[in-house]
């Protein structure tokens, strides 16, 4: 009886602290929306690296996005692109940070972050991008407003 109840004090454990840590990586697990006058706004977290984390959707499906306004378009690594369904697109070279690779140009018909919804979003596959997060790029960030003070981030989309 007392193995057991140290295995399930362990589990518990164990569940706590993943999602504790998923949590301080993703701040931005639930996102929730506020309407305004002819306006919808998402408020963002950042993550303790300071980074923007959030999940959203792509074509219904979740997808862990990290804002980078540094990125042309919405890149999406390729084991991700997969599960999506997305097709590829023309190939194109990339100029990232770490140099140059080759990506493929896809359409998105619908990414959203809580209620804001964006349709035709221009963006690529990316192959040689690790992981399982996308990097939301200037090709979605430019049909928004976008705010940053301190550790937040308002992200507005105009209604009217």
């Amino acid at each position: 009886m007392l193995i057991l109840a140290w295995a399930a004090a362990l589990f518990l454990a164990t569940r706590f602290f993943g999602d504790w840590e998923q949590r301080q990586e993703n701040p931005n697990m639930t996102v929730t929306s506020q309407y305004g006058d002819g306006y919808i706004e998402v408020q963002l977290m950042s993550n303790r690296q300071g980074h923007f984390v959030m999940t959203g959707k792509v074509n219904g499906q979740p997808v862990s996005f990290l804002l980078d306004t540094g990125a042309t378009d919405v890149a999406i690594p390729e084991a991700v692109a997969q599960k999506l369904g997305l097709t590829r697109g023309a190939p194109v070279t990339l100029s990232t940070a770490n140099g140059r690779s080759e990506g493929f140009r896809t359409t998105l018909d619908r990414l959203q972050i809580g209620e804001i919804v964006l349709t035709n979003v221009r963006a690529l596959v990316a192959p040689g991008l690790g992981g399982e997060q996308a990097l939301l790029g200037m090709s979605a960030m430019k049909q928004l407003e976008f705010t940053q003070r301190g550790g937040t981030m308002l992200l507005r989309q105009t209604t009217k």
